[in-house]
């Protein structure tokens, strides 16, 4: 079959460090591999980077549609792209997936869309279009979740299981390669996604993933990592939910990737300051692996009180123990702090007395989002005042804050004044030119540029709009899994 898979355009970027990163759809591309290796013919395009959605259905003439849904914020970006599709491709089945797909289905599940994902995506969709190939209904594939005629939504059946991350074929990036050049993280471009493991065993209660995956970690054999770190190039973000979460075979990918002579320019991972306060062998076997090397730090909180708030299972202490480690090691420190809604003023001033003890400056701010497919989404749904998806980005207050929206956002901002983004503070335009690559010294000026509206609280307030209930933009939550001829299994995860 032909298949077109779509990166969607977000509609909303106004906040947040979104100009920073514009990754490479990495998910569809592993499904890309998947499904050539099945046989079946596949266009990938990125409508971010490229031509109009008429040209890019005209040059792949679809059976089968994919379209990828990765944060709450795009859902009603990926609803309004499969009414264009349904309107351009009438007779194309369209397929929804993708990780905040798979956590909560059912505002996608839009009269245009067939299904939606819930298993891995590189397994499950792959399946789909086997079976519509045999003309077989959906009904028949495992992992997805469907309307039945009364427009119920229901979960398919079968037996799923585990995927194994080897299964599946190295991502075919040769679909990108048109807009590799267009692909940043923070000022490094071009960059390449690699994944070396997937899943989280914590619980922190604003985070989807663990729930997701069941607080499962699956990880990629030591020789298919290195095979794809060879094959991309010398700016690499890791994907990994949670990396170094394995110490041991941590090492042993460390010790083959220097066996194998692989080093970049740079490398970016996200792990836990406990994780790697505890394990600075870690630190030190990767060190050599690139010229710079930065960790993303969940930080969210600065006193214990408010990490056992949002479940962090950790200290200040642990996080400055880990802090410390990855500077010892000359590691690159940067991360992300947590804003409640229901702060005081003297939240803040603690928050930016501890940011400037332990100089983080490159640290971001985010507001304290309910994400759907949560626990804390279920708990806080009859506080939620939000009148668009697109306010999910964490940069909107979805319901009254303490202070009200004035002060609030007055505080809020005056915490991003403190960050090395403020032009008009420790970092001046001059010095970020004579840090970054010439080639890419445009991007980074117009990336700036959009992010000092994070300084300006009056950019926040032109957007607060609560409405007096959320009836109309959320549907009715997943029901839990009931015989239907089947027996239902446990979602898993979509990376479509």
């Amino acid at each position: 079959m032909n298949v077109l898979l779509l990166r969607p355009v977000p509609a909303n970027e106004r906040f947040g460090l979104g100009p920073f990163f514009r990754i490479e759809p990495l998910g569809m591309e592993y499904i890309a591999a998947a499904l050539e290796a099945r046989g079946h013919r596949v266009a990938l395009a990125d409508l971010r980077f490229s031509g109009s959605l008429a040209a890019e259905i005209r040059r792949a003439r679809p059976d089968v549609v994919g379209i990828a849904a990765m944060h709450a914020l795009e859902t009603d970006d990926v609803a309004a792209l499969a009414r264009s599709v349904r309107a351009l491709a009438p007779g194309a089945p369209i397929v929804v997936g993708g990780h905040t797909a798979a956590a909560y289905p059912d505002p996608f599940l839009v009269p245009e869309v067939a299904a939606v994902v819930l298993d891995d995506g590189e397994r499950a969709f792959p399946a789909a279009c086997d079976a519509l190939d045999r003309r077989e209904p959906l009904t028949t594939v495992a992992g997805l979740a469907l309307r039945d005629r009364d427009g119920a939504l229901v979960r398919t059946g079968g037996a799923t299981g585990d995927l194994a991350l080897d299964d599946v074929p190295l991502p075919a990036r040769h679909h990108v390669a048109p807009w590799r050049r267009q692909y940043a993280c923070l000022a490094h471009r071009p960059a390449w996604l690699v994944e070396t493991s997937r899943g989280c065993p914590f619980r922190c209660s604003f985070c989807s993933i663990w729930q997701l995956h069941q607080r499962a970690v699956r990880e990629r054999s030591i020789d298919a990592v290195c095979r794809d770190f060879a094959s991309v190039g010398d700016h690499v973000f890791v994907a990994d939910d949670l990396f170094w979460h394995h110490p041991p075979r941590s090492l042993e990918l460390a010790r083959e990737l220097r066996r194998r002579g692989i080093r970049k320019q740079w490398i970016l991972v996200q792990s836990r300051t406990d994780l790697v306060g505890r394990h600075a062998q870690l630190l030190e076997a990767w060190r050599p692996l690139a010229k710079d090397f930065d960790i993303f730090f969940g930080l969210e909180a600065a006193t214990d009180e408010g990490l056992d708030r949002l479940v962090k299972d950790a200290t200040v202490d642990e996080t400055m123990r880990g802090v410390a480690v990855a500077r010892e090691h000359r590691y690159g420190v940067t991360g992300n702090f947590v804003i409640d809604p229901a702060w005081a003023e003297a939240d803040f001033e603690r928050l930016w007395a501890f940011v400037e003890r332990h100089q983080l400056f490159q640290a971001g701010f985010t507001i304290l989002t309910p994400l759907p497919g949560t626990a804390y989404f279920d708990e806080m749904r009859p506080m939620l005042r939000a009148r668009r998806w697109s306010h999910f980005d964490m940069h909107h207050l979805l319901w009254e804050p303490r202070l009200g929206p004035q002060r609030f956002f007055e505080l809020y901002c005056e915490t991003w004044r403190r960050s090395v983004l403020n032009l008009r503070g420790r970092k001046g335009l001059l010095q970020w030119m004579r840090e970054v690559d010439a080639r890419n010294a445009l991007f980074l000026v117009r990336a700036l540029r959009r992010t000092q509206r994070l300084m300006d609280p009056q950019h926040y307030v032109d957007e607060y709009d609560l409405a007096p209930s959320l009836d109309g933009l959320l549907g009715p939550a997943l029901p839990p899994p009931a015989h239907t001829g089947t027996v239902m299994q446990p979602v898993r995860h979509s990376s479509i």
